[in-house]
């Protein structure tokens, strides 16, 4: 027989002395117990008086020592304490089997206290306990010297299990890894700032649209009525975040959750899991990964597809039903958010300069008026930048006709004719003329719409003018040119002998308009110039943000109610992947703060984030692909922040711009490059790689559809590939040929007709991580299928990065799976110590993702 150990341990400033433990056996049908082995804890190892020790006792096979689950026994457990405490420090244990549920037989533990062992002899020793044993102990927590928890790593990573292996290389070595789950406090963080930030957009669209004005009694009701959905909406969400308030315990959402409504918002079973592999005189190597059950909308179930199914109807639908309002495509309304959000930002901005601009005026210095002056003139060019569009000249004009009584200029002669047949009528005018009804209700009338119109009772109003919004920007051109002149009036009377003024690009742009000469007190003059910018750009930004917000009520109208459940439901998809990509963020951080490279690469070009997939394309599970695919997707408008703080990760902006904001210490933060510390936003570049591995997949490729993961994993593999080129103009990347060499193959492989083809996950990740991403894996609730992927990879790095023996691959996989962090993993999820599989269901896995004997049985997950 031979046994396996694991520990428990806590962090103590004291370490123990180091433990030999002697192993008796007495199982059933055996007269005759035999003493097996002694086991000692070298001085290094965490072992103390909590320590928990597991003793795993395997039969012996035709005289040979192998652990297999054929001929595992049983196990038993006991701490440190309970063995020094105990009569003559000698336990009896019970053996019980894997799934708890008989008494095999009997253990016996005892502590011996051993003279001195010369070091190559306790060598000898331990090399020969482990060539029974590879996995050597577990831990809840790590040394206080780790680096990967260290202060930084404790304030976002919590309740951390570690279990520790010791595995031969090819040359005969032994190389000491460390296997750490960890939960993560963003589970629950991300998703409740996120549900508060949805509140306050929403209630802001409310008021918004309140700010529309007097609409004609049509555009009035649907307003109303979009109102209303609103409040709705926030009154759920303010239920759910009310709830989530309450919650305390565990920081992940189990399997057995995914259902709730309440927890809809909270990623599935999010855990970090970290590599450490530590071999003789190399540095230590870590590979970090990220598992969470597949963002998706579980509690709204997939009777009707996902995300990615649902829009498309939606779409079409909307174009063909949306004749009681003005249809924008998804690429208009996108910008009309995207405008709002500048007008938000830019216009207290530049009222900030302006104020800034007069205070530095009254100081005697030229070069910081120059510097303000400069901020003031760039900041105004990307505000002119980004609401001189023609979607905004088209709003303005919708606007207009929505107004009460309003009738356009071919209605006199269009009562006989639609707006199609008049030849001389602006694209505008035809997308956005309204047909009066004689009891005074308006109906937009679109292209194709031939209804008839009566206009009679209608007062014709004055005319829109279309060029009065180009008019609007000469008054901004107009105050900007002043302020500039009046400056350079100020520093040529001043006789400083600085540069020429800033240039009137901006201006010239906008308006020939010719530069009056100051006559007055210099400072009073600038003020009151100052005062005009002020003005016209509040102006500018009054009428921007009340015309895009009519382009958002048309979505919302059109929208109705089956909209804004979408939208509910994108809300909740993009939660989960946010919370899970925010934890793979800070992890990835905080282990290359001391990376220049990766830093460098950060701000120059951003992080790639790999999402792994394992669903299969049949059932239910293609509903929470198209959701998972939707909500990766959605990723891409998301950026990070590094500040300088102790705190939480925070994030905040509105749905279509995301920023996070991840704090570190001052000793850490000063250290970062300076771009960061300035505050550059740090692009995120997610792409998903789909390969289902399980019996319904099976099904799918014989007899169903695949289309959908063949599309998404060309879809990203073009992404990626695209991201490779612009990563090969750093210095770090361009001597590193293996990375096209791989991205060649994996573009043979997502092209290939082969089944359940996991080639293309392990090739996808591979380039991952030599691209300084982040790794994140997936199944239905990352629990089993996750447990399969997770383990394999890291035996894989093992045997190419660092040479593990081909004898001991399998048996470190086995190793892994049946007392590493994956099988706690499914402990915490549902109290068992059991994946969900059964005999039939692993038949059609791929052989390395199928979990050794003993270790799986068919449970509710």
């Amino acid at each position: 027989m031979s046994s396996g150990m694991l520990a428990d341990c806590c962090w103590f400033i004291h370490r123990p002395h180091p433990l030999t433990l002697c192993l008796f056996s007495s199982l059933q049908g055996s007269r005759d117990p035999m003493f097996l082995t002694g086991v000692s804890f070298p001085p290094d190892w965490p072992v103390y008086s909590e320590t928990l020790i597991k003793l795993s006792v395997y039969g012996e096979n035709n005289g040979h020592h192998w652990l297999t689950s054929s001929n595992f026994l049983g196990s038993s457990s006991f701490s440190v304490t309970d063995l020094l405490k105990s009569k003559d420090q000698q336990l009896s244990l019970s053996l019980r089997t894997a799934d708890d549920s008989a008494t095999v037989g009997t253990v016996v533990v005892s502590r011996m206290k051993m003279g001195e062992i010369e070091d190559g002899e306790v060598d000898h020793f331990t090399t020969d306990m482990h060539q029974k044993c590879t996995l050597v102990y577990e831990s809840s927590h790590g040394s206080v010297n780790d680096k990967d928890n260290g202060p930084i790593m404790n304030a976002v990573f919590k309740n951390a299990v570690c279990k520790v292996y010791r595995f031969q290389t090819v040359d005969s070595k032994w190389m000491l890894v460390r296997e750490q789950m960890a939960e993560c406090t963003l589970s629950f963080s991300i998703p409740k700032q996120l549900i508060a930030l949805y509140i306050q957009e929403d209630t802001c669209r409310i008021q918004e649209l309140k700010d529309l004005g007097e609409l004609s009694p049509h555009w009035d009701n649907l307003r109303k009525d979009v109102i209303s959905r609103y409040d709705q909406i926030i009154k759920e969400y303010q239920d759910t975040l009310a709830e989530l308030e309450k919650l305390t315990g565990p920081l992940f959402k189990p399997s057995c959750s995914k259902g709730q409504k309440y927890l809809e918002f909270i990623p599935i079973n999010l855990h970090t899991q970290r590599m450490r592999v530590m071999c003789p005189r190399k540095t230590d190597s870590f590979y970090d990964v990220v598992t969470v059950g597949a963002p998706a909308a579980h509690s709204q179930g997939f009777k009707n597809g996902g995300l990615q199914k649902l829009l498309s109807k939606y779409e079409s639908e909307k174009k063909s039903t949306a004749y009681q309002c003005i249809y924008y495509p998804p690429e208009q309304t996108a910008k009309a958010r995207e405008i709002l959000c500048v007008v938000s930002q830019l216009q207290p901005h530049i009222s900030a300069l302006a104020d800034q601009l007069l205070q530095t005026a009254q100081q005697s210095s030229s070069q910081p008026l120059r510097d303000v002056l400069k901020s003031l003139e760039e900041k105004t060019e990307q505000f002119v930048h980004a609401l001189k569009d023609e979607l905004v000249k088209s709003a303005l004009l919708a606007l207009h006709a929505a107004r009460p009584g309003y009738v356009s200029k071919c209605q006199s002669s269009a009562q006989s004719s639609p707006a199609r047949a008049d030849p001389h009528l602006s694209t505008a005018e035809k997308q956005h003329s309204v047909c009066n009804n004689v009891d005074g209700s308006q109906t937009p009338r679109r292209e194709s719409r031939e209804s008839p119109v009566h206009s009679d009772s209608i007062p014709h109003h004055k005319e829109y003018d279309e060029e009065e919004w180009d008019r609007v920007w000469v008054s901004v051109a107009k105050s900007l040119n002043c302020v500039i002149a009046l400056v350079d009036k100020l520093q040529e009377q001043d006789n400083n002998n600085q540069e020429s003024a800033p240039s009137h690009t901006l201006a010239d742009v906008i308006t020939s308009h010719k530069l009056p000469v100051a006559t007055v007190v210099w400072w009073d003059e600038l003020a009151v110039l100052v005062q005009s910018l002020k003005k016209c750009v509040a102006e500018v930004a009054e009428r921007a943000r009340r015309s895009v917000s009519f382009v958002l009520l048309q979505e919302a109208a059109c929208s109705m109610a089956q909209g804004l459940q979408l939208q509910q439901r994108r809300d909740a998809v993009f939660s989960q992947a946010l919370a899970a990509l925010a934890c793979g963020f800070a992890m990835r951080l905080y282990a290359g703060l001391e990376d220049k490279g990766f830093l460098r690469q950060l701000h120059a070009i951003g992080l790639v984030a790999q999402f792994e997939s394992l669903l299969s394309t049949y059932s239910e599970e293609i509903g929470m692909l198209e959701d998972m695919e939707v909500g990766i997707s959605d990723l891409h408008r998301v950026t990070f922040r590094i500040t300088e703080a102790f705190g939480n990760v925070t994030c905040f902006c509105p749905r279509d711009h995301y920023t996070v904001e991840v704090p570190l210490p001052h000793h850490a933060f000063q250290a970062l490059p300076e771009e960061l510390r300035e505050g550059k936003l740090l692009r995120v570049l997610p792409v998903l790689f789909n390969v289902g591995i399980n019996e319904q997949q099976t099904i799918a490729e014989r007899f169903g559809d695949i289309s959908l993961q063949e599309r998404i994993n060309q879809k990203n593999f073009e992404i990626l590939e695209g991201i490779y080129c612009t990563l090969i103009c750093l210095p770090c990347f361009q001597t590193q040929t293996d990375i096209k060499e791989l991205l060649d193959t994996l573009g043979q492989n997502v092209v290939t007709k082969k089944r359940k083809n996991v080639e293309i996950l392990w090739l996808a990740g591979m380039i991952c991580r030599r691209m300084n991403g982040i790794r994140l894996t997936s199944c239905k609730s990352a629990k089993d299928r996750t447990s399969m992927s997770v383990t394999l990879e890291q035996c894989s790095l093992l045997r190419d990065e660092h040479q593990l023996n081909k004898d001991y691959f399998v048996r470190a996989l086995d190793c892994m799976r049946r007392e590493g962090c994956r099988i706690e993993n499914v402990q915490k999820n549902i109290k068992c110590r059991k994946y969900a599989f059964n005999m039939l269901q692993l038949m059609a896995f791929p052989k390395y993702y199928r979990p050794p004997e003993g270790t799986y049985g068919k449970v509710d997950s």
